[in-house]
C-alpha cells in the first residue's frame, strides 16, 4: 500500500488553507491526524458535514498531490465518509470522522481521460475493458479525520 507523509503542523492551518485553496475558513488547529492534533471548525456557513469533508478534502489532496513530484502526484482524488462517531470530553466535542479515498496516478488518469475521450462511440473501443483497467489503477485508503466541532453546535 502506498503511504503518504502527515502534514506539518507548524503553519498556521487557515492560512495554508487561504494560500492553497483561496479560500477563507474559520478554522484553527492542526490537520485532524489525531484528537489532540484535531481541526478545530470555529464556524461554517454550510452544514458541518460538508465542512468536514470539503477539509479532509483538501488535507488529502495536499498529501497526494501538491507535496509530490510530479510524477508521484496522484488525481481523480474522491473522499467517501465510510465511519462517524461524535466524542464528548469535558466541554469539547469531537467527530472522528473515517474516509475511503480513491485515487490514481495524475499521469495515469490524464491517459485514460484522453483514452475514453477519443474512443467513445467508437466500434472497436471496449469501455468494460477501459473502466476495468481504471479500476486497477486506483488505489484505496481509509484516513481518520478528528474535528473539533463544539463551537458549531
Amino acid at each position: 500500500m502506498v503511504e503518504f507523509d502527515q502534514l506539518k503542523s507548524g503553519d498556521d492551518l487557515r492560512e495554508v488553507i487561504k494560500t492553497a485553496f483561496d479560500t477563507d475558513l474559520a478554522v484553527s488547529g492542526v490537520w485532524g491526524y489525531t484528537q489532540e492534533m484535531a481541526t478545530v471548525i470555529e464556524s461554517t456557513e454550510a452544514p458541518l458535514v460538508q465542512m468536514e469533508h470539503m477539509l479532509a478534502s483538501m488535507r488529502s489532496y495536499i498529501e497526494m498531490n501538491m507535496t509530490l513530484p510530479p510524477q508521484e502526484r496522484y488525481g481523480s482524488i474522491n473522499l467517501n465518509e465510510t465511519q462517524r462517531e461524535q466524542i464528548k470530553e469535558d466541554e469539547k466535542v469531537y467527530d472522528k470522522v473515517t474516509y475511503e479515498i480513491t485515487a490514481m496516478k495524475e499521469d495515469l488518469y490524464t491517459a485514460f481521460i484522453n483514452e475514453y475521450k477519443e474512443g467513445l462511440g467508437k466500434e472497436d473501443f471496449d469501455i468494460t475493458a477501459h473502466f476495468d483497467q481504471r479500476k486497477e489503477a486506483t488505489i484505496t485508503r481509509n484516513e481518520v479525520y478528528w474535528f473539533e466541532v463544539h463551537q458549531t453546535l
